[in-house]
């Protein structure tokens, strides 16, 4: 065999292997996930909270604060601000929601007088989306009414992921010895290390796009102040929370926003609006996420994207949300797993447990 194939096909054809059995493993941790999802889900989402959130969790520690209750008023500050941000979204968004389609169906009128034809079209697409909206929101309500399970299992899921956040952000300085304790002997360091690295990874994500997602939403909401857009603040709420699924968040909501702007003071000031969420736009890809996401696990937008798309064809809009931060998991990771076995480093080497991670991922 080895004089048949030469050294190259050898190293390709155990490539390939490795490959194969790699893809493997994945595809069935994904069936597993799907098919566990109920339970996978809080699990995820809690832990997507305790990197986000430790830092707030650690502070209060720190100033003698009991770890118990520092957890439970990090999970309350939690219910507070979600719930706060839903109600102000919500509610800014009903509230304009006539206008919207009103002034859609304006400009579609003008683009009919200027364009012929392609105005009509727009038009007739614009005087029937009411009707359409209603006919989708019917379809929805009657499958909501019709499976108020699925309502019930959103709830449980909350409950369950607020709870599990509390138990993960009190008992998180146990996370190292049980990453090792669960690993055979030998392995233990490099367990250890994955699992800062991949926390690391995540903690970084969360942090950087929370603080981008309230610049944004702060000069967004300022400046829909400016040209005096009704429900701004609710919009700028819209801004943040979007925010957290990249590039196709910020779309939706600078075009929810522009559409506001459009039903309610014409089309110069929703020219500005646009004006506005563009500069906006512009200064978080070449000022804030170079600045502030220098640290985490970088990843090229491509890549992004690509995960973005697998997590919403996996798991619809939770899993564009989940899809990210676990991609900057895996992340850190592989770059954990290049840095121990690299050519120039022996198995055994590497950063040790401790070395390279900042406070969050100690407590992690």
């Amino acid at each position: 065999m080895h004089s048949i194939l030469p050294e190259p096909v050898r190293r390709l054809a155990a490539w390939c292997v490795v490959a194969l059995l790699v893809a493997g493993v994945a595809a069935v941790g994904v069936w597993l996930v799907v098919e566990l999802k109920t339970a996978v889900t809080p699990v995820l989402l809690a832990l997507l909270g305790t990197a986000l959130l430790g830092p707030l969790h650690r502070r209060l520690v720190r100033v003698k604060v009991n770890r118990s209750v520092a957890a439970g008023l990090t999970c309350v500050a939690v219910v507070v601000v979600i719930g706060g941000a839903t109600f102000i979204v919500v509610h800014a968004l009903i509230d304009t929601g006539d206008q919207i389609v009103t002034s859609l169906r304006h400009a579609a009128q003008d683009l009919a007088r200027r364009f012929g034809a392609a105005g009509t079209s727009l038009d007739d697409v614009a005087k029937n989306s009411k009707e359409l909206l209603g006919r989708f929101g019917g379809t929805a309500a009657s499958g909501v009414i019709s499976g108020l399970s699925v309502v019930g299992e959103v709830i449980a899921a909350s409950v369950l992921a607020l709870l599990l956040m509390f138990f993960f952000l009190r008992d998180s300085h146990k996370a190292a010895g049980l990453l090792r304790s669960l690993a055979p002997r030998s392995t233990g360091d490099a367990v250890e290390a994955m699992g800062r690295r991949a926390f690391e990874a995540v903690e970084g994500f969360m942090r950087g796009t929370t603080l981008i997602a309230l610049i944004d939403a702060v000069c967004i909401t300022v400046g829909l102040l400016i040209l005096r857009v009704p429900g701004a603040v609710g919009l700028g709420a819209l801004v943040f929370v979007a925010a957290y699924i990249p590039y196709l968040g910020a779309f939706i909501s600078g075009a929810v926003a522009v559409l506001v702007a459009l039903a309610d003071r014409g089309f110069v000031i929703a020219l500005w609006a646009l004006g506005v969420v563009l500069a906006v736009q512009l200064l978080e890809g070449h000022v804030l996420q170079p600045l502030i996401q220098s640290r985490m696990v970088q990843m090229h937008p491509a890549v992004v994207m690509l995960a973005i798309t697998v997590g919403a064809s996996v798991a619809g809009i939770l899993g564009m949300l989940l899809s990210v931060p676990l991609t900057a998991a895996a992340f850190g990771v592989i770059g954990e797993l290049r840095t121990r076995y690299s050519d120039g480093a022996r198995p055994g080497e590497g950063s040790r447990p401790g070395e390279g991670s900042g406070s969050g991922a100690a407590d992690a």
